[in-house]
Protein backbone atom coordinates (compact mmCIF):
# COMPACT_ATOMS: atom_id res chain seq x y z
CA UNK A 1 0.00 0.00 0.00
CA UNK A 2 1.64 3.64 -0.24
CA UNK A 3 -0.31 6.67 0.82
CA UNK A 4 0.20 10.52 0.11
CA UNK A 5 1.85 9.07 -3.22
CA UNK A 6 4.92 8.52 -1.78
CA UNK A 7 5.12 6.34 1.28
CA UNK A 8 5.32 2.33 0.79
CA UNK A 9 4.24 0.48 3.54
CA UNK A 10 5.27 -3.32 4.68
CA UNK A 11 2.32 -5.64 4.25
CA UNK A 12 2.13 -6.40 7.98
CA UNK A 13 1.95 -4.43 11.00
CA UNK A 14 5.26 -4.00 13.44
CA UNK A 15 2.92 -3.68 16.08
CA UNK A 16 -0.35 -3.07 17.18
CA UNK A 17 -1.03 -1.04 20.57
CA UNK A 18 -4.66 0.46 21.96
CA UNK A 19 -4.80 3.25 19.49
CA UNK A 20 -3.13 2.61 16.18
CA UNK A 21 -1.23 -0.19 14.13
CA UNK A 22 2.54 0.25 13.32
CA UNK A 23 3.86 0.05 10.02
CA UNK A 24 7.52 0.05 8.76
CA UNK A 25 7.85 1.48 5.35
CA UNK A 26 10.23 3.48 2.93
CA UNK A 27 9.29 7.54 1.77
CA UNK A 28 9.94 7.10 -2.01
CA UNK A 29 10.43 10.44 -1.90
CA UNK A 30 13.47 10.33 0.23
CA UNK A 31 14.56 7.13 -0.32
CA UNK A 32 14.49 6.24 3.67
CA UNK A 33 12.99 4.01 6.08
CA UNK A 34 10.15 5.42 7.94
CA UNK A 35 7.34 4.04 10.37
CA UNK A 36 3.60 4.67 10.16
CA UNK A 37 1.32 5.02 12.63
CA UNK A 38 -2.50 4.62 11.23
CA UNK A 39 -5.08 5.47 14.57
CA UNK A 40 -7.25 2.04 14.77
CA UNK A 41 -11.09 2.76 15.02
CA UNK A 42 -12.43 -0.80 14.95
CA UNK A 43 -15.99 0.84 16.36
CA UNK A 44 -16.24 3.33 13.54
CA UNK A 45 -15.70 7.18 14.81
CA UNK A 46 -14.31 8.14 17.87
CA UNK A 47 -14.16 11.93 18.80
CA UNK A 48 -12.19 11.68 21.66
CA UNK A 49 -9.09 8.88 19.99
CA UNK A 50 -8.73 11.44 17.22
CA UNK A 51 -8.24 14.38 19.71
CA UNK A 52 -5.29 12.18 21.07
CA UNK A 53 -3.73 10.69 17.88
CA UNK A 54 -3.25 14.57 16.67
CA UNK A 55 -2.45 15.44 20.66
CA UNK A 56 0.61 13.22 20.27
CA UNK A 57 1.19 14.30 16.57
CA UNK A 58 1.88 17.82 18.06
CA UNK A 59 3.86 16.61 21.06
CA UNK A 60 6.16 14.67 19.04
CA UNK A 61 7.09 17.81 16.59
CA UNK A 62 7.51 19.79 19.38
CA UNK A 63 9.65 17.47 21.46
CA UNK A 64 13.15 18.02 19.99
CA UNK A 65 15.48 15.24 22.08
CA UNK A 66 17.30 12.50 20.39
CA UNK A 67 15.74 10.05 22.82
CA UNK A 68 12.46 10.79 21.21
CA UNK A 69 11.38 9.56 17.62
CA UNK A 70 10.84 12.37 15.02
CA UNK A 71 8.05 12.91 13.61
CA UNK A 72 8.01 13.65 9.59
CA UNK A 73 4.58 13.66 8.20
CA UNK A 74 0.88 13.78 9.34
CA UNK A 75 -2.24 13.54 7.42
CA UNK A 76 -5.28 11.21 6.53
CA UNK A 77 -5.18 8.59 3.96
CA UNK A 78 -9.11 7.03 3.79
CA UNK A 79 -10.44 9.08 6.30
CA UNK A 80 -7.69 7.51 8.69
CA UNK A 81 -5.28 9.78 10.61
CA UNK A 82 -1.38 8.67 10.10
CA UNK A 83 1.78 9.51 11.72
CA UNK A 84 4.78 9.19 9.60
CA UNK A 85 7.73 8.80 11.73
CA UNK A 86 11.81 8.07 11.95
CA UNK A 87 12.18 4.31 12.23
CA UNK A 88 13.85 2.77 15.04
CA UNK A 89 16.09 0.51 15.31
CA UNK A 90 16.24 -1.41 18.40
CA UNK A 91 14.56 -4.13 20.41
CA UNK A 92 12.53 -2.97 23.57
CA UNK A 93 13.25 -3.59 26.86
CA UNK A 94 10.58 -5.99 27.92
CA UNK A 95 12.26 -7.98 24.82
CA UNK A 96 15.42 -7.58 26.65
CA UNK A 97 14.41 -8.40 30.23
CA UNK A 98 11.96 -11.51 29.14
CA UNK A 99 15.71 -12.94 27.01
CA UNK A 100 18.54 -11.93 29.43
CA UNK A 101 16.49 -11.77 32.44
CA UNK A 102 17.22 -9.20 35.83
CA UNK A 103 20.17 -6.44 34.17
CA UNK A 104 23.28 -5.69 35.98
CA UNK A 105 22.62 -2.67 37.53
CA UNK A 106 24.66 -0.65 35.72
CA UNK A 107 22.61 -1.18 32.61
CA UNK A 108 19.23 -0.81 34.39
CA UNK A 109 20.56 2.34 35.69
CA UNK A 110 22.11 3.74 31.75
CA UNK A 111 18.80 3.06 30.74
CA UNK A 112 16.80 4.72 32.92
CA UNK A 113 19.16 7.43 32.88
CA UNK A 114 18.20 7.57 29.50
CA UNK A 115 14.32 7.90 29.85
CA UNK A 116 14.86 10.44 32.88
CA UNK A 117 16.46 12.59 30.05
CA UNK A 118 13.61 12.22 27.82
CA UNK A 119 11.02 13.35 30.43
CA UNK A 120 13.38 15.90 31.43
CA UNK A 121 13.00 17.96 28.19
CA UNK A 122 8.82 16.76 28.23
CA UNK A 123 8.58 17.94 31.21
CA UNK A 124 10.16 21.22 30.49
CA UNK A 125 7.41 21.43 27.93
CA UNK A 126 4.32 20.80 30.42
CA UNK A 127 4.52 16.92 29.12
CA UNK A 128 3.61 13.76 30.95
CA UNK A 129 3.83 10.69 29.27
CA UNK A 130 1.75 8.72 31.61
CA UNK A 131 2.68 5.15 29.73
CA UNK A 132 6.02 4.76 30.51
CA UNK A 133 6.57 0.84 30.51
CA UNK A 134 9.33 -1.77 29.05
CA UNK A 135 7.50 -1.76 25.90
CA UNK A 136 7.51 1.95 25.26
CA UNK A 137 11.42 2.16 26.08
CA UNK A 138 13.64 0.69 22.81
CA UNK A 139 17.02 -0.44 23.03
CA UNK A 140 19.05 0.42 20.07
CA UNK A 141 22.53 -1.19 18.67
CA UNK A 142 24.40 1.56 19.71
CA UNK A 143 23.38 1.59 23.48
CA UNK A 144 20.87 4.80 23.11
CA UNK A 145 17.66 4.41 24.63
CA UNK A 146 14.08 6.09 23.15
CA UNK A 147 11.13 6.56 24.45
CA UNK A 148 7.73 5.45 22.71
CA UNK A 149 4.53 6.04 22.22
CA UNK A 150 2.89 9.69 23.45
CA UNK A 151 -0.54 8.34 22.51
CA UNK A 152 -1.58 9.21 26.16
CA UNK A 153 0.34 12.10 26.67
CA UNK A 154 -0.90 15.64 28.63
CA UNK A 155 -0.06 18.97 28.55
CA UNK A 156 -0.64 20.62 31.83
CA UNK A 157 -3.69 22.68 31.94
CA UNK A 158 -3.14 26.46 31.75
CA UNK A 159 -1.90 27.51 35.06
CA UNK A 160 -2.57 24.21 36.54
CA UNK A 161 0.17 22.43 38.54
CA UNK A 162 -1.17 19.11 37.49
CA UNK A 163 -1.83 17.23 34.20
CA UNK A 164 -5.20 15.95 34.57
CA UNK A 165 -7.89 13.93 33.02
CA UNK A 166 -10.40 14.10 35.94
CA UNK A 167 -12.67 10.90 35.98
CA UNK A 168 -10.93 8.58 34.00
CA UNK A 169 -8.19 6.00 34.42
CA UNK A 170 -5.37 6.17 31.48
CA UNK A 171 -2.58 4.11 31.01
CA UNK A 172 -1.47 0.53 32.03
CA UNK A 173 -1.85 -0.54 35.61
CA UNK A 174 1.34 -2.31 36.47
CA UNK A 175 2.91 0.79 36.20
CA UNK A 176 0.71 3.38 36.73
CA UNK A 177 0.77 5.64 40.00
CA UNK A 178 -1.45 5.33 42.91
CA UNK A 179 -2.36 9.12 42.12
CA UNK A 180 -3.63 8.06 38.74
CA UNK A 181 -5.34 5.05 40.07
CA UNK A 182 -7.32 6.83 42.80
CA UNK A 183 -8.20 10.48 41.95
CA UNK A 184 -7.73 9.99 37.57
CA UNK A 185 -4.91 12.86 38.05
CA UNK A 186 -0.92 12.52 36.75
CA UNK A 187 1.92 15.44 36.79
CA UNK A 188 5.67 14.23 36.36
CA UNK A 189 6.38 12.89 39.38
CA UNK A 190 3.70 9.88 38.16
CA UNK A 191 6.23 9.51 35.03
CA UNK A 192 8.91 9.00 37.68
CA UNK A 193 6.59 6.25 39.75
CA UNK A 194 6.49 4.57 36.13
CA UNK A 195 10.24 4.58 35.74
CA UNK A 196 10.76 2.80 39.32
CA UNK A 197 8.46 0.47 38.31
CA UNK A 198 10.14 -0.49 35.19
CA UNK A 199 14.04 -0.24 37.20
CA UNK A 200 11.83 -2.70 39.69
CA UNK A 201 11.32 -4.85 36.69
CA UNK A 202 14.73 -4.84 35.01
CA UNK A 203 16.63 -5.76 38.18
CA UNK A 204 14.14 -8.43 39.23
CA UNK A 205 13.30 -9.92 36.00
CA UNK A 206 9.82 -9.56 36.51
CA UNK A 207 7.10 -7.33 36.67
CA UNK A 208 6.21 -5.54 39.89
CA UNK A 209 2.77 -5.99 40.94
CA UNK A 210 0.67 -8.42 39.19
CA UNK A 211 -2.90 -9.72 39.57
CA UNK A 212 -5.81 -11.38 37.55
CA UNK A 213 -7.74 -8.65 37.19
CA UNK A 214 -6.79 -4.91 36.47
CA UNK A 215 -8.50 -4.00 39.80
CA UNK A 216 -6.37 -6.32 41.46
CA UNK A 217 -3.10 -4.40 40.30
CA UNK A 218 -5.14 -1.24 41.09
CA UNK A 219 -5.43 -2.18 44.59
CA UNK A 220 -1.60 -3.55 45.02
CA UNK A 221 -0.72 -0.43 43.44
CA UNK A 222 -2.38 2.30 45.74
CA UNK A 223 -1.83 -0.38 49.14
CA UNK A 224 1.12 -2.75 49.07
CA UNK A 225 5.02 -1.81 49.47
CA UNK A 226 7.06 -3.21 47.19
CA UNK A 227 9.59 -6.07 47.61
CA UNK A 228 13.18 -5.01 48.49
CA UNK A 229 15.40 -5.21 45.43
CA UNK A 230 17.90 -8.02 46.50
CA UNK A 231 21.32 -7.60 45.15
CA UNK A 232 21.72 -4.25 44.46
CA UNK A 233 23.70 -1.14 46.04
CA UNK A 234 22.00 0.10 49.57
CA UNK A 235 22.24 3.78 47.65
CA UNK A 236 20.24 2.24 44.73
CA UNK A 237 17.85 0.16 47.09
CA UNK A 238 16.77 3.30 48.81
CA UNK A 239 16.17 5.46 45.61
CA UNK A 240 13.60 2.94 43.98
CA UNK A 241 11.88 2.80 47.35
CA UNK A 242 11.47 6.42 47.24
CA UNK A 243 10.33 6.30 43.34
CA UNK A 244 7.75 4.08 44.37
CA UNK A 245 6.69 6.00 47.54
CA UNK A 246 2.94 5.93 47.08
CA UNK A 247 2.50 9.83 47.59
CA UNK A 248 3.75 12.56 44.78
CA UNK A 249 5.53 14.68 47.18
CA UNK A 250 7.51 12.11 49.15
CA UNK A 251 9.28 10.93 45.85
CA UNK A 252 12.14 12.53 43.99
CA UNK A 253 11.52 16.47 43.16
CA UNK A 254 12.27 15.95 39.33
CA UNK A 255 13.35 14.29 35.96
CA UNK A 256 16.65 16.25 36.40
CA UNK A 257 17.56 15.31 39.98
CA UNK A 258 16.65 11.11 39.64
CA UNK A 259 18.85 11.16 36.57
CA UNK A 260 21.88 12.70 38.11
CA UNK A 261 21.17 10.13 41.15
CA UNK A 262 21.09 7.28 38.16
CA UNK A 263 24.47 8.49 36.73
CA UNK A 264 26.39 6.98 39.86
CA UNK A 265 25.10 3.85 39.09
CA UNK A 266 25.18 3.45 35.08
CA UNK A 267 29.38 3.05 35.23
CA UNK A 268 31.81 0.49 34.02
CA UNK A 269 28.71 -0.99 31.57
CA UNK A 270 28.97 -4.93 30.92
CA UNK A 271 28.85 -5.85 27.00
CA UNK A 272 25.47 -7.22 26.00
CA UNK A 273 26.01 -9.54 23.48
CA UNK A 274 23.07 -9.96 21.05
CA UNK A 275 21.43 -6.47 21.79
CA UNK A 276 24.24 -4.50 21.46
CA UNK A 277 26.64 -3.88 17.97
CA UNK A 278 29.96 -4.08 19.31
CA UNK A 279 32.62 -1.00 18.58
CA UNK A 280 32.44 2.69 18.14
CA UNK A 281 28.94 4.08 17.19
CA UNK A 282 28.72 7.77 16.22
CA UNK A 283 26.22 8.48 18.34
CA UNK A 284 28.43 7.77 21.41
CA UNK A 285 31.22 9.99 19.82
CA UNK A 286 29.50 12.84 19.33
CA UNK A 287 27.58 12.39 22.95
CA UNK A 288 30.99 11.72 24.62
CA UNK A 289 32.47 14.86 23.07
CA UNK A 290 29.21 16.67 24.10
CA UNK A 291 29.57 15.27 27.72
CA UNK A 292 33.00 17.52 28.38
CA UNK A 293 31.49 21.27 27.15
CA UNK A 294 30.70 22.98 30.31
CA UNK A 295 27.32 23.05 31.44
Amino acid sequence: MVIADRYELDDLPLGQGGMGAVYGGHDKHLDRKIAVKFLRLPGGPDEELERRFIREARILARLDHPGAPVLYDFGTHEQRLFQVMQFIDGVTVADVVSEHGPLPVAWAAAIAAQACAVLSAAHALAICHRDLKPTNLMLCPDGTVKVLDFGLAILREAGGAQFTRTGQILGTPAYMAPEQIKRGVAGPRSDLYALGCVLHEMLTGRQLFTGTTDYVVFERQVKERPPPVPGVPPALAELIEALLEKEPERRPADADTLYQLLQTFAVDLPALPGFLDPGPAPGRMYARVVGRVPG
